[in-house]
């Protein structure tokens, strides 16, 4: 006999369906699994045998074939062996085809019948709905998550034999309803905020200007200035997150396996902090079957990378093409896959290796070789891709206990949406561009016409800092968004000037 279960996979960020094909046939007893799956697919046969038998039914003594259809997509992962185990037991005779036709199923099941949750539910979800099936059945641990997807209904079981049971119509189960928006208002909020930051005004204005045109930036300066401490804060003062990308977030981190317990939703955005010792594959994304890396749990949000130049020369040089382009793709033989990856680049690093050059108390113990070797670790096509280079001086002790509380991140992050408001409003048609740093050179040719005394002033410090092309245009961009914040129509002489001085910290032997 035959029965055909629905089931779902992941393929990068998005939902797979997959049809999961049980024939039980005469001959010896057997089990095989065929479709290209790989180790955990295989092995769940055993778990399917144990599960059946403890939770009180009959295992078949025939041979049985399981094809996971379309057999083209290498299957991977432990969501397959809930619809198998109900796939055997309907070719027996024990479910009603008709519920199962119409019904997506995903579970890992334990050797006593109990449903484990498994990564990747939300995009699961997602691409059930766009099949046109009207339920789902996943894992309790999983249903609030599922729930998110509007217009599908949501079972949450916690054993196969209610499973069963459920599929048989010999018990009712209720299905998760909840409300994505009041899910989201609930979890929003940080536990950080710009009013701990005292001090550092040259270096908190730079990253309002970086958070209102969702600039690139680097922060130089002396261990304790606070460069880590304003890092953390950036996420707090972005624009607020939409339902939108809170689902598209969400997506990516459920893929990787990575969504906090009893948070269906990402609320707030993503800051993702990786050690210098990381791989290409970890921060990029890979692996014999492709997992997303730091630069898409990023998107969204913020990658901050503490001591820049510790981090592998290769490594950092991946970074062009999602720099570039907001996406990562990853090929292999069988496949080729894209993540998205549109993130705020922060990094931090020292002036040199001991980290006190030009500190104005502790004297620098390095050599001018030395400091050469560190600050060379950074090639100038990266540095070139870093909008904003700040310098960030050591706090004076008057400052921190003098000063009263710094200015909030809800104070702050008003004037990120005023600026950005404009921006959409800017933007308004165009696709996938919401801030002024995803502009291309016919963008910034068009909305940032310089009068002759800004255009001059431009040109002068083009040649006297040796700029690249490049250069020139991060520097309109980041003058129109100082623009925005001061509500201007368009850059005037004070906004380039700003916009000027933000890529003057000396790194190398010359400026960049």
């Amino acid at each position: 006999m035959l029965a055909k279960v629905i089931s779902c996979s992941v393929a990068g960020v998005d939902g797979l369906p997959v049809q999961v094909e049980v024939d039980l046939a005469q001959g010896l007893p057997g089990f095989s699994t065929v479709g290209l799956p790989e180790g955990a697919v295989r092995e769940a046969k055993d778990r399917v045998r144990a599960a059946i038998k403890n939770s009180g039914y009959e295992f078949p003594q025939r041979r049985i074939t399981v094809n996971l259809a379309p057999a083209s997509v290498k299957k991977e992962g432990t969501g397959y062996d809930l619809p198998i185990a109900l796939g055997i037991l309907a070719a027996g005779g024990l479910l009603r085809g008709d519920l199962l036709a119409r019904t997506a199923i995903v579970g890992e099941l334990s050797l006593d019948g109990s449903v484990r949750p498994v990564p990747g539910v939300l995009p699961m979800a997602l691409a059930a709905r766009q099949e046109g099936l009207e339920r789902l059945l996943v894992p309790t641990a999983n249903a609030a998550e599922a729930a998110i997807v509007q217009g599908l209904e949501i079972y949450g079981v916690e054993r196969l034999d209610q499973a069963v049971e459920f599929l048989a119509a010999r018990i009712a189960l209720t299905p998760l309803v909840i409300d994505p928006a009041e899910i989201f208002s609930r979890h929003e909020g940080y536990a950080v905020d710009y009013a701990d930051v005292k001090g550092q005004q040259y270096a908190k204005r730079a990253m309002e200007i970086a958070a209102a045109g969702g600039h690139n930036l680097l922060l130089s300066g002396v261990p304790g200035s606070g460069k880590t401490m304003m890092a953390r804060r950036l996420p707090t003062i972005l624009p607020d997150l939409t339902l939108d990308e809170a689902i598209e977030t969400t997506k990516i981190f459920s893929t990787a396996g990575l969504l906090p317990e009893k948070t269906p939703l990402l609320a707030t955005r993503p800051f993702r902090s990786p050690h210098h010792t990381v791989s290409d594959a970890g921060l990029i994304g890979g692996g014999q079957i492709p997992r997303p890396g730091e630069v898409s749990l990023a998107h969204n949000g913020v990658l901050f990378l503490d001591e820049l130049p510790e981090f592998k020369k290769h490594v950092l040089e991946v970074l062009r093409q999602p720099l570039e382009d907001g996406t990562v793709t990853i090929a292999r033989a069988a496949t080729s896959l894209n993540f998205p990856a549109r993130f705020m680049l922060v990094s931090a690093m020292n002036p040199c290796p001991c980290g006190y050059l030009g500190d104005q108390v502790r004297p620098c113990t390095c050599s001018p070789l030395q400091v050469q070797r560190y600050r060379s670790r950074l090639s100038g096509p990266l540095l070139d891709r870093i909008d904003m280079h700040i310098d960030v001086p050591a706090v004076q002790v008057k400052e921190l206990i003098g000063q009263p509380a710094g200015e909030s991140s809800a104070d702050i992050r008003a004037r990120v949406n005023r600026a950005r408001d404009r921006q959409r409003q800017r933007f308004a048609g165009a696709t996938r561009m919401y801030c002024n740093a995803q502009m291309t050179a016919k963008e910034v040719k068009h909305f940032c016409r310089l009068d002759p005394a800004s255009a001059d002033l431009l040109n002068q410090s083009i040649t006297r800092l040796g700029l690249s092309a490049r250069a020139y245009h991060r520097i309109l961009k980041i003058a129109l968004t100082i623009a925005d914040l001061a509500e201007a129509k368009a850059p005037g002489l004070a906004h380039v000037a700003e916009a000027i001085q933000y890529r003057r910290v000396q790194i190398g032997r010359a400026h960049v």
